[in-house]
């Protein structure tokens, strides 16, 4: 009764025809990283299904921020408390980041080493890395803490830092939606390595290092927030509308119309659109009163609509115009900005966030045993599928 087909026939028969393409320039993972991964890769025993590998790592960066969740609910900890959190927390996520980073880059090399490679398998990799792009932003505001007056970023700086770091991901897909081949955005390495190192360094040096000035006034976080926004805007964007372009030139476009080309969009850019207005209209100022909850939100939110994307990019079919989602969100936000929801908008919040994962959790499942059956291949083991 819960089972629903989510992907169509004429999806499956595009998985059928689909065959991976992607691009890889960034001399850290060229020169260094790859080299790396290629010797790990020997050490995982044969009899494990890449698909394990990739949910571990996921879980990994997700035990990580419940635990952070657990010590600093509101992002407060880090400014307001510095030993609240302990340091072990601190060196338990520079291990999870890594070993998640490792596991991300190695489940591609063991799954053509088991000879076990498939379109499940790619759709269940990149669909998490969906999720996870809002998760590593999510641990990170633990570092810099919510503006207390002293120290810390406004929660609206956090709001839209995920925005941009969501918008990032996205456009790589878009880009692939277009051409046909994933160009692997630099960013990617250069984040996983960054945010390892930050993480041990709080774990040695104490949370308070970030919160001292560091040049011409300004923080580290402030820096490295600012490093992020600047990669994303003027280093990936422009590399990505430079790759369609060329497409364009190349007459490689899978796209016909400019319409088509930027149909993905749509569904995104409302998404955001939609949040925003909720962010800077609400009564009772939803954001900063559960900021936690709504960054949460907005990113399974994304990860949804992205999974989305990435199945018609993967089987060259047309993307839907308007997420379904979308509906009962605009919903959520015209009761709450027209102050229906009153004194209740916070639980509304909750029983909403709760909703949508749940609703992401079921897509996810349903959308893993419709492709297992359908390619006879069980998703976390090597055996082939018995129905």
């Amino acid at each position: 009764m819960w089972y629903i087909q989510y992907v169509t026939a004429q999806q499956l028969v595009g998985f059928h025809q689909y065959k991976y393409s992607a691009v890889d320039s960034n001399p850290l993972s060229v020169y260094i990283m790859q080299p790396l991964w290629n010797r790990i890769v020997k050490i995982v025993p044969l009899w494990i299904a890449p698909n394990l590998l990739t949910l571990t790592g996921f879980l990994m960066i997700l035990v990580h921020y419940f635990i952070l969740s657990i010590y600093d609910w509101d992002y407060t900890a880090s400014g307001s408390s510095p030993g609240l959190i302990p340091a072990w927390v601190w060196g338990f996520g520079a291990f999870a980041s890594f070993l998640a980073y490792a596991l991300d880059s190695v489940d591609g090399k063991h799954a053509r080493r088991t000879q076990s490679s498939s379109p499940l398998g790619e759709l269940f990799d990149h669909g998490l890395d969906s999720w996870a792009i809002s998760i590593f932003p999510l641990s990170f505001f633990s570092i810099c803490s919510r503006d207390n007056g002293k120290v810390g970023v406004p929660v609206s700086t956090m709001y839209f830092s995920l925005i941009v770091v969501s918008l990032n991901f996205m456009f790589s897909h878009w880009e692939k939606y277009n051409t046909g081949v994933l160009f692997l955005p630099w960013g990617y390495d250069i984040s996983q390595v960054v945010t390892v190192g930050m993480y041990l360094l709080t774990a040695v040096f104490g949370i308070e290092v970030w919160h001292k000035p560091f040049v011409f006034g300004y923080y580290l976080t402030d820096i490295l927030l600012m490093l992020i926004i600047v990669c994303c805007v003027f280093i990936s964007l422009p590399q990505t509308l430079y790759n369609i372009n060329l497409a364009y030139r190349e007459k490689t476009l899978l796209k016909d119309s400019l319409y088509e080309g930027l149909l993905p969009l749509l569904s995104p850019m409302l998404l955001f659109t939609l949040l925003t207005i909720w962010v800077f209209l609400s009564p009772c100022d939803i954001l900063v009163k559960q900021t936690r909850l709504f960054l949460w939100m907005a990113g399974v939110m994304f990860s949804n609509v992205i999974c989305r994307m990435i199945i018609c990019q993967m089987t060259i079919t047309r993307s839907e115009v308007l997420h379904w989602l979308l509906i009962p969100l605009t919903v959520m936000v015209y009761t709450a900005t027209a102050g229906f929801q009153g004194r209740w908008e916070e639980p509304i919040l909750a029983a909403f966030t709760i909703f949508v994962t749940a609703v992401h959790i079921h897509y996810g499942v349903c959308v893993g045993k419709q492709l297992s059956q359908h390619f006879n291949i069980y998703i976390f083991s090597l055996k082939k599928y018995t129905k």
